[in-house]
């Protein structure tokens, strides 16, 4: 665990005198798009704190057998030279690990690249995305920075989707896409492969399922790409494979969908450095993931704990990460104040009074249950 009291980033950084701080009048402003005017960025607040189990990372770096291998690789690239824009190998080492074509793959700086590209190959002004509230928070604004109308499909109150619903909203809304997390962010929970069929078949959509996570979970949707012809299912390395700083992410899906994708793709988007450390990934796949086991353990056991605090409610979760619902006020601040951060849901439509906490070390884990707990005024639960 990290040591020193909560500190919020950035640092103070002091300017060199060459860099004017002066404060720009709002007259000499062009102004940004009227539909941008009142977006807050997303992100998560970014302190630095003892236990940081707000960001859904891996707790456990990359093995020593991924980190050598890379760093042999990084050091014969021609980094004077543009990337591959088709960032050959890397797809190449993807079709080999899924069983799939190259030309059904794809890949980016992260997932939400890709789901950006999505969004500008197949929406845009008059067409409209589908997606679940709540739900992944970077799909509105990535609609709205794409000129797309965003409708909403709700959960009920354990955060699944019903077959009924889910034809409800696609016939009334008429998207051209649909996308769902799964499992969904931040609830956790995965959305049933039935009613992935039923939308796909009660529309005319592209269906998107964003599986940050699936590696987490009991079952995947692969093998629904075999058949639903309008099917793509997105990844990243940042989670199973430990590779949060890498910022890759890849699709798979059909072949005319990569074509399209490469009608939106910036120029060399996917640098050298990222490409190789991708195909090492998939090289070295087996030890990479090697921790999945003991981040699900460490998850069950967390929620385990967790539920045996007065007035606290766990969701169940095919991630690596729980979102927790807590009968007091105050509960990010207090865990904060106790050196533990998480992330705040508490005033998110559908998600009051909630935090998620991911899955970090059993030490960590442990610290996080013991600031709860002294939060609560209640005894250190068993565990």
């Amino acid at each position: 665990m990290r040591s020193g009291r909560p500190r919020i980033y950035p640092r103070t950084l002091v300017p060199p005198p060459s860099v004017s701080t002066r404060r720009t009048p709002v007259s000499e402003r062009v102004p940004v798009r009227e539909d941008l005017a009142a977006v807050q960025p997303y992100g998560a607040p970014q302190v630095d704190a003892p236990v940081r189990l707000n960001t859904n990372e891996t707790p456990y770096p990359p093995p020593p057998s991924f980190v050598a291998n890379l760093r042999e690789r990084i050091g014969t690239l021609d980094l004077h030279r543009y990337p591959d824009r088709e960032h050959g190998m890397l797809r190449a080492a993807l079709a080999h690990r899924f069983g799939l074509g190259y030309d059904r793959v794809w890949a980016a700086n992260g997932s939400n690249e890709i789901l950006a590209q999505l969004h500008q190959a197949y929406g845009g002004p008059g067409r409209t995305v589908l997606g679940t509230r709540p739900g992944f928070a970077a799909l509105p604004t990535i609609a709205r920075t794409t000129a797309t109308a965003h409708a909403e499909l709700p959960l009920d109150d354990a955060y699944r989707v019903d077959v009924d619903t889910a034809v409800e909203a696609v016939t009334a809304h008429r998207p051209h896409l649909v996308c769902l997390a799964r499992p969904n962010n931040p609830t956790g929970v995965s959305v049933a492969l039935e009613v992935v069929r039923a939308l796909h078949d009660a529309s005319e959509a592209l269906i998107v399922l964003d599986e940050a996570y699936a590696e987490f979970a009991a079952d995947d949707a692969l093998p629904l790409l075999g058949e639903l012809p309008r099917l793509v299912i997105t990844r990243t390395f940042s989670k199973a494979f430990r590779l949060a700083g890498v910022r890759l992410g890849y699709l798979l899906g059909p072949e005319w969908v990569v074509d399209d994708l490469h009608k939106v793709r910036l120029p060399y988007h996917l640098d050298a450095m990222t490409q190789t450390a991708g195909v090492v990934a998939c090289e070295l796949a087996d030890e990479v993931t090697g921790h999945i086991g003991a981040i699900v353990a460490e998850r069950e056991r967390l929620a385990g704990r967790l539920r045996q605090l007065p007035g606290v409610t766990v969701s169940p979760s095919d991630a690596n990460f729980l979102l927790v619902h807590v009968a007091a006020d105050g509960v990010f601040d207090g865990l904060l104040a106790r050196g533990v951060l998480v992330r705040d849901f508490s005033s998110a439509p559908g998600l009051q009074g909630c935090v998620r906490i991911t899955v970090g070390t059993a030490e960590e884990c442990d610290a996080a249950v013991a600031a709860l707990a002294d939060l609560l005024g209640s005894e250190l639960p068993e565990g």
